[in-house]
């Protein structure tokens, strides 16, 4: 299996990875197919697919904040089962997370990620693949090492629409399994950096921010 970045839409990997993404994820999502132009060629933001016989099937994005020292994983996506896509997907990326680390002289003190909740998940299906199933990745993720951040999480809809996505919790997974919370003024500045490219911001989003700005502290509990 190869571990290839792509980074323009010309790429027909490219286009391969947006028609799995959008088999397998809900519309608000996906954004759409055009509007990656710019995102992609950002150096900063690191897409790469999982390459086998030729065939895109998986893939991940990720970027990394040197002056939080903090990473995101936007997405993996697993396009069928019994090829090891996941375990190839997380290793590549730390990997090349550690490399990133190395090159901005930085030392992460962990990675964020948007984990659904499955009670909340309106639809089931996510593309019938089975590893994509929002039970499946949440204990996937808890069993790495992932826990939630303690507040009603919501984000903007990835379709421009400006509508609140609220399936969702803020999960992060700390380099420090003994740290038991993070700075709110953190997650606060994380969270206006990743969402700065949507200019359509809900209010709920908004509401949400300015809580996250009043307190000191978030918590992190278990998945």
């Amino acid at each position: 299996m190869e571990y290839i970045r792509v980074s323009s839409i010309e790429d027909p990997n490219f286009a391969a990875m947006h028609q799995l993404m959008s088999s397998i994820f809900p519309a608000e999502e996906v954004l759409e197919f055009g509007l990656w132009k710019e995102p992609i060629e950002d150096p900063d933001i690191h897409v790469y697919v999982a390459l086998h016989n030729g065939n895109v099937v998986g893939a991940t994005e990720y970027r990394y904040y040197p002056d939080m020292r903090v990473a995101m994983t936007d997405f993996t996506i697993i396009g069928t089962m019994g090829l090891g896509i996941g375990r190839f997907l997380y290793v590549q990326r730390a990997k090349d997370l550690q490399r990133l680390q190395r090159e901005s002289g930085t030392e992460s003190i962990g990675m964020f990620a948007e984990i659904y909740r499955p009670h909340a998940v309106t639809s089931f299906k996510f593309g019938n693949v089975l590893p994509m199933h929002p039970a499946v990745r949440r204990e996937v993720l808890s069993h790495l090492g992932y826990q939630k951040l303690d507040f009603p999480y919501v984000h903007p809809s990835w379709d421009h629409e400006g509508k609140a996505v609220t399936e969702l919790d803020l999960g992060f997974f700390p380099a420090d399994e003994s740290l038991r919370q993070l700075p709110s003024s953190l997650v606060v500045k994380f969270l206006k950096q990743y969402y700065s490219a949507l200019p359509n911001k809900p209010k709920e989003w908004v509401d949400m921010v300015g809580e996250l700005g009043e307190r000191d502290e978030v918590a992190l509990l278990p998945l």
